[in-house]
């Protein structure tokens, strides 16, 4: 990909506190990858942060997690951004039951990513990409789509060359 003039966003949602195989954190897994594409590469961030608290033991976040799926919930998030002055989206999630946790769905319903380029990545604890890809391939039938990354969360801390080599692949 030549990045020459194209203007570039990182989207994400990031779950600090309570996570599995990390423990207790103060900056959730999915904002450090967000923060290491963004010292790379110079692009701006927009962090999607729900209305309402995800602050709860990791068991109670899972049930609440799954609930909101199960239900097909789109939560309201905080403050906006002016998509349309993008050409490349990095859209970056945790895997929650094997997608992205439902606030991003809100964020999809109000955007529209088609004709940009998406570039996913995502945290996890063993469900890799989980449906991301997809999922997004669906809502975004007119996107193009750029090689995705997937660590695991209790890797993240570890991982700022992976995720620097991933970018040279890509072309930044």
């Amino acid at each position: 990909m030549t990045t020459t003039l194209l203007k570039v966003l990182i989207v994400f949602f990031s779950h600090a506190g309570e996570n599995y195989a990390v423990g207790n954190i103060e900056v959730g897994n999915t904002k450090v990858v967000a923060d290491y594409i963004q010292a790379y590469t110079g692009a701006d961030q927009f962090e999607v942060v729900a209305e309402k608290s995800y602050d709860m033991p990791y068991r109670d976040l899972i049930k609440v997690a799954q609930e909101e799926q199960r239900k097909g919930e789109k939560p309201a998030f905080k403050g906006s951004v002016n998509i349309d002055d993008y050409d490349v989206v990095f859209v970056g999630t945790p895997i929650w039951w094997g997608t992205f946790p439902q606030v991003m769905f809100t964020f999809f319903d109000k955007y529209d990513l088609n004709n940009k380029t998406i570039i996913p990545f995502t945290t996890h604890e063993g469900s890799g990409l989980g449906s991301v890809v997809n999922d997004l391939k669906k809502l975004y039938p007119n996107a193009k789509f750029e090689k995705a990354l997937a660590i695991k969360g209790s890797d993240v801390r570890s991982s700022k060359e992976r995720v620097e080599k991933w970018l040279k692949e890509l072309g930044y």
